[in-house]
């Protein structure tokens, strides 16, 4: 399958415009896939994603400015989110030892256990989506998807 095949599209008048709707259907396709095996663990993809950043944070925790700014897809109501993940039992919120007015969020067991549950099924979805391209050409994917970030 191609871009054009996907969108039966016989020409682009720009490759930029052909890229960036490239781009958009494998992150959609990623996400929705990725969406189901979160909702098959009783979490959403954002809940996976703050997951996912506070297990990479270790014991020290973030606090919720620090997880806003490292989620791949922004939200602006974090703060309800990590009330609805601490009600789960996934986070637990404590406070700066510095600053006691900075609320630092961690990942607890239970938190762990759904990660550990979803990595070797995102890590499927991971190999299956990469799998069309050799392994030496991801490297440069990476790179020119990095100079496209803003």
């Amino acid at each position: 399958m191609t871009i054009r095949g996907r969108l039966q599209q016989s020409s682009f008048s720009d490759p930029a415009d052909e890229a960036v709707l490239g781009i958009l259907m494998v992150a959609a396709d990623v996400n929705q896939q990725v969406s189901q095996r979160c909702k098959a663990h009783g979490i959403t993809l954002e809940q996976y994603n703050v997951l996912r950043i506070l297990r990479g944070a270790g014991e020290a925790g973030l606090p919720r400015c620090d997880i806003a700014v490292r989620m791949i897809s922004p939200s602006p109501d974090v703060t309800r989110m990590i009330d609805r993940m601490v009600k789960l039992g996934l986070v637990v919120r404590g406070w700066d030892s510095e600053n006691r007015r900075l609320s630092i969020a961690r990942i607890t067991p239970a938190g762990k256990d759904v990660l550990a549950a979803l990595d070797p099924e995102v890590n499927a979805i991971s190999a299956a989506v990469t799998r069309p391209v050799p392994r030496k050409e991801l490297g440069g994917m990476i790179g020119v998807l990095d100079r496209m970030l803003p």
